[in-house]
């Protein structure tokens, strides 16, 4: 695997969190203050009659200070005493009440002078001399002290507002700034190539199990012990330690110490047999439709004339099978054709086999007639009969696309490594998979959508790599038949009645080296995987079958909002693995375990970022969600990168500018119409560019295509 980027990039807004949390308050100004600022002069004497609550007495002019201090914490001590005043008898009570019969005093939660005398209400605005505790009035302005009395000391400032020093806000701030901008893109991208990952010789197999964590599913090196203990990748906080994959046994070292390198090849099944690594089967299965009829003007030796697309078709079918004949005379060729009937083409042995009606509508006995169908025999006993059978085909009919793809994947399955090449002109219009009712039925239409999805994987699951062609000019709904091609590794393709043979030829050269292909990134838990079907710190790919050409990529990165952030300077570990079965059968796993140091620094980022590796994961990662209509997500995926590459171009003087313009007229398609991002439908080539664009490498990346949405 290989690094965009030689660090891992954490914004700055991330690893910049704890100095912004210094700067700001301590407490918020929302809160009320956690302490009353004491009043500047002492609360006036407790009044002795009730008649003094009512009018009280001006303050002489010139009192003693200190007497009145000495009697104000007399009067405090006295109050302190008990939790409720005492109730005082008036002098018109205590002289009607008899002095045997003396009731004894009652408790009052409230002063005597502030309750009203009988039953009668106090006036509405009369006075109270006295603020009970916890009920001060702020807004009064306190009086000026006595003469040689200083006023006590109180904070302006509340408690919950804490200001810093101007030296640390200014260092905190310019901290911040300096050469820490974050970068508009996200240089954190992984590339895969899984031809060198499959076919390097260097790493010998293990056939020793390795040790899984139960939780996240890494290889981890307490193999000796078959126990995990303690999993790098399901720790919230960061081990003092990066995680190992265990050595090899029988590898030098220290005796009886496992040895910890970074690369393993398992051999998972050790017991099982392998396979005969027999040549897969090739299976065509082409569209006999009334619309093949339709013709088109070329011109052969000097002279013009008219042909269908059912004689272009067939033409480049037979020139395919005599090569192939002639060549590879082992390979076992098959033939499904498809109108309004799905027609099973035998060999001298068996007779052919045609399904109709009702039964186009039922998976199960499509698949159980596909079962008892004989497997196509090799071309070199079957090459003259099934060229006959070839150009004896005529044209009529509706399209029952779905369930002749259903049974060509099903006889294709018997072989790990089989190839089903579709060629149609037109929507499946009849039985299972039907597309052309989406306008009137919805239910249909997502019906068909999980029919294609769920045959795909079945495919995959199975081996078998699906190509999809399509005519130039037509309308085959290969948004939803490229699922097939996505999901197999397969080729989707747009072309000219004239060109079918050369896109035949090369879908049949391209070979495959593994199948049921699956890769999963493991991050620690403060990292996670953008884009995958499973969030979080760990992502699954599902790649199916692999030719040598094949190279994916992952997006990951920090999540703004997560506290558990890795710290600039330290070291992550990042692992990688990589399951498929060999052409024999037997199941492998590659486990790569790389370190990578945490920068926020984006001048060090842009100083060691790889633009290829950059431009193939943009151009990835748009195409996949342009080609299911999101292309405004689309746009704004290969915006954010492209600003990314044009300043690392700017602060690294890249002159490969010519290379940057290749890639940006790639990116053309999604950028298109802007204005209809809502509205815009996604055509026949628009899918079949963008399903290509998905399955490039850095070697097919800048090349111009020819296709036109």
């Amino acid at each position: 695997m290989e690094f965009a980027c030689e660090f891992v990039y954490v914004p700055p807004a991330v690893t910049q969190r704890d100095a912004r949390r210094a700067i700001a308050c301590k407490r918020s100004a929302l809160f009320p203050p956690v302490k009353p600022m004491r009043p500047c002069r002492p609360p006036p004497p407790r009044p002795r009659k009730a008649a003094e609550a009512k009018a009280p007495k001006p303050a002489p002019p010139g009192p003693n200070v200190t007497a009145q201090l000495a009697k104000s914490k007399e009067m405090n001590k006295a109050a302190t005493t008990s939790k409720f005043y005492v109730k005082t008898e008036t002098p018109d009570k205590a002289a009607a009440d008899s002095p045997k019969h003396k009731a004894p005093p009652r408790t009052a939660l409230l002063p005597p002078h502030m309750k009203p005398p009988g039953k009668s209400r106090p006036p509405p605005h009369s006075h109270l001399t006295h603020d009970p505790p916890g009920e001060t009035d702020w807004n009064q302005r306190p009086a000026e002290p006595p003469e040689g009395v200083k006023r006590p000391e109180v904070s302006v400032i509340p408690d919950y507002l804490t200001l810093l020093p101007g030296s640390f806000l200014d260092a905190s701030l310019a901290a911040a700034s300096t050469g820490k901008e974050p970068l508009p893109g996200n240089p954190n991208v992984l590339l895969v190539s899984l031809q060198k990952l499959i076919l390097e010789e260097t790493v010998q197999a293990t056939q020793w199990e390795p040790t899984f964590c139960s939780t996240c599913g890494s290889v981890t090196d307490s193999c000796y012990a078959n126990v995990v203990e303690e999993c790098y990748f399901c720790q919230h906080s960061e081990l003092p330690s990066i995680p190992s994959i265990p050595s090899i046994p029988g590898t030098p070292g220290t005796p009886g110490m496992p040895q910890c390198p970074q690369d393993v090849l398992f051999l998972l099944r050790p017991d099982e047999e392998p396979v005969c690594a027999a040549a897969g089967l090739l299976l065509f299965c082409i569209d006999i439709s009334g619309s093949m009829s339709t013709t088109s003007q070329v011109t052969e030796g000097g002279q013009v004339v008219h042909k269908s697309r059912l004689q272009f078709l067939l033409e480049a079918v037979s020139r395919c099978v005599q090569r192939l004949g002639e060549q590879q005379p082992d390979i076992r060729l098959g033939l499904v054709t498809f109108n309004s009937l799905v027609t099973m083409h035998g060999n001298e042995s068996f007779a052919s086999h045609s399904l109709s009606s009702a039964e186009l509508n039922n998976c199960d006995f499509l698949k159980e007639t596909a079962a008892g169908f004989p497997t196509p025999p090799p071309l070199s006993q079957n090459m003259h009969y099934l060229q006959r059978q070839v150009m004896g085909l005529c044209d009529g009919g509706t399209t029952a696309l779905g369930p002749a793809a259903l049974l060509t994947i099903e006889i294709a399955s018997r072989q790990p490594g089989s190839k089903v090449i579709i060629c149609t002109d037109g929507k499946a219009n009849t039985g299972l998979g039907d597309l052309e009712q989406e306008d009137n039925d919805a239910r249909t239409l997502l019906s068909s959508t999980i029919f294609y999805q769920d045959l795909g994987d079945y495919a995959a699951s199975q081996g078998v790599t699906v190509s999809v062609l399509s005519i130039e000019g037509t309308d085959c709904r290969l948004d939803e038949l490229g699922r097939l091609a996505e999901r197999t590794g397969g080729t989707v393709v747009v072309a000219s009645p004239k060109r079918l043979h050369s896109e035949f030829e090369a879908i049949i050269e391209n070979r495959v080296i593994a199948t049921q292909c699956t890769v999963t990134l493991l991050l620690p838990q403060s990292l996670h995987v953008r884009g995958e079907k499973e969030a979080g710190h760990k992502g699954t790919r599902e790649v199916g079958n692999v030719d040598p050409d094949t190279e994916i990529t992952f997006q990951f990165g920090a999540r703004e909002q997560d506290a558990d952030a890795p710290a600039t300077g330290n070291r992550v570990s990042i692992q990688l693995q990589v399951r498929y079965r060999q052409r024999k059968g037997q199941p492998m796993l590659r486990v790569i375990t790389a370190s990578r140091d945490v920068t926020d620094d984006g001048s060090a980022a842009l100083s060691a970022l790889s633009l290829a590796i950059i431009q193939l994961n943009s151009s990835q990662a748009s195409a996949a969600l342009a080609v299911r209509g999101r292309f405004l997500d689309a746009r704004k995926e290969g915006e954010v990168q492209r600003k990314l590459i044009e300043k690392a171009m700017e602060h690294n003087h890249n002159a490969e500018d010519h290379l940057y313009q290749e890639w940006i007229k790639t990116m053309e398609p999604i950028y298109k119409d802007k204005d209809n991002d809502i509205t815009r439908a996604v055509t026949d080539a628009g899918a079949a560019l963008f399903y290509t664009m998905m399955r490039s490498n850095r070697k097919t990346i800048t090349l111009k295509s020819k296709h036109q949405l």
